[in-house]
């Protein structure tokens, strides 16, 4: 597939395939990135998957990918696509296996030179606080009925039940819950997986990072969102752990035996999809909201323990923890756009993309000792982006030749030598995350803002990483 002479740049950052470019493309495929990032997406099947992704039925506009995309599962990681409500796909390969996997950003009232003395002790007490590592459960077990309870509420049941507080799901993307989610749709096997993993990290790229404020680049904005330069946050990325590993899993082989009744025929079957109004289309999106909503519960109960971990540390004089915000970056949402004029309803599917309607806090992390970021969303991301964003970085090395390149060990050396304290449940796993793993987040943030889907607020420095 020779792509490289078909690519043309419309705006700044932002290239185009035509839709003319294969006979089954419905709309163009769209990638925003610099030449230099263009590159590297000749590397793998990140373009590939995204021109497969624009056969869906019913897609709109464009099948478009951030600067951070690379080769995923079906979709492309950093990809975005809106199919037309309702009858449009919905395609579990559009979501990921990791449903609801996001980031959400607690801010102190402390300073970095208050709490770099204690940045040792600090990580330990996190790390033992919260559980972490591959099939890793938590401290927290829950009856079956507590269980629907949580897959159908949110997070808003565990505030309810003494695991955080009001504001907490305020400053939640849906107010971390999805409406529509039902427990039945999950089987009984994603429950299993999942019903002791409330509370816990998993490994991958998945972290809790003490960070502080390195950086203002909009003091109003910043003062709106509560932050301040050389003020301590805590960031958490992690997701639906194995309960949503098991929904993408039961209803991609659904879909794919369903596919031939609805007379779907796609170039990749990882593309697996059925209509969203169709039966299975609703049972997955029934169990994808519910799953959705067990992540959100995941980072409740995680801040949670981070509470606690600060408290343990710092006492009453650690002061509060509060969330700045809590976003998605892998989940299908329905929302309204403007196509070629025309208001519609589309399922928005986001994998590896984050929602960024306009002012809204967009949290992009970056690797272990380099930066993140707090952005803000725009209104002119609703009109090239379909609201949407980076996630973070985006990887550049798969995990196995990271594995080759770095020695985990060597690596907590170095971090610990630039005044990061790290706590670790495997060297392995550390390699496998190491900073040259992933593109410059830096150039990845500076393609979003220019072009124009969401500008810089703040940057952030990690000063302490817990990791599976």
């Amino acid at each position: 597939m020779d792509l490289k002479n078909v690519l043309r740049e419309i705006a700044p950052y932002l290239w185009e395939i035509p839709s003319s470019f294969r006979q089954d493309m419905r709309v163009p495929a769209r990638i925003f990135a610099t030449e230099e990032m263009l590159q590297s997406t000749f590397h793998d099947r990140t373009l590939e998957q995204l021109v497969n992704v624009t056969t869906l039925p019913g897609i709109q506009g464009a099948a478009l990918a951030m600067p951070d995309a690379h080769e995923g599962y079906g979709f492309p990681i950093g990809g975005v696509a809106g199919t037309e409500y309702p009858n449009g796909a919905i395609s579990p390969g559009g979501i990921g296996y990791d449903i609801n996997c996001g980031v959400r950003l607690l801010k102190s009232e402390k300073s970095y030179p208050e709490i770099q003395p204690h940045l040792d002790k600090l990580a330990a007490s996190l790390y033992r606080w919260i559980p972490s590592g591959v099939g890793r459960g938590g401290k927290h077990q829950f009856k079956p009925q507590e269980l629907n309870h949580l897959l159908k509420q949110g997070s808003r049941w565990l505030v309810e039940h003494g695991y955080g507080v009001a504001d907490d799901v305020k400053h939640c993307e849906s107010e971390g819950c999805l409406e529509g989610a039902d427990p039945d749709m999950v089987s009984e096997h994603a429950k299993e997986r999942g019903v002791t993993q409330i509370g816990t990290m998993g490994a991958g790229n998945h972290f809790v990072e003490v960070d502080y404020v390195e950086e203002i680049f909009d003091q109003d904005m910043a003062n709106s969102y509560g932050l301040f330069k050389g003020q301590i946050v805590v960031l958490i990325h992690t997701g639906s752990r194995g309960l949503g590993h098991q929904v993408a899993s039961d209803y991609i082989q659904l879909m794919g035996k369903a596919m031939p009744k609805y007379g779907i025929t796609l170039p990749d079957r990882e593309l697996a999809c059925v209509p969203f109004s169709s039966e299975e289309g609703q049972r997955y999106f029934q169990a994808m909201n519910a799953a959705a909503n067990f992540a959100w519960c995941n980072r409740q109960m995680i801040t949670w323990e981070i509470r606690e971990a600060w408290k343990e540390q710092f006492g009453k004089d650690g002061g509060a923890l509060d969330v700045l915000y809590d976003v998605a970056h892998n989940i299908a949402k329905i929302e309204e756009y403007a196509i070629d004029g025309i208001k519609k309803q589309l399922i928005v599917h986001r994998k590896g993309a984050t929602r960024a309607f306009a002012d809204q806090p967009v949290l992009i992390p970056g690797s272990m000792g380099t930066a993140s970021y707090v952005l803000a969303g725009t209104a002119e991301s609703l009109k090239v982006s379909l609201g949407s964003s980076c996630h973070g970085a985006g990887r550049a090395l798969s995990r196995h030749a990271a594995k080759k390149r770095v020695r985990g060990s060597e690596l907590l050396h170095e971090l610990e030598s630039q005044g990061i304290a790290v706590q670790a449940g495997s060297m392995m796993g550390l390699a496998e995350e190491a900073p040259c793993a992933y593109k410059d987040v830096d150039m990845v943030v500076n393609v979003v803002q220019t072009a124009g889907i969401a500008k810089k607020v703040a940057r952030l420095r990690p000063c302490a990483v817990i990791k599976g």
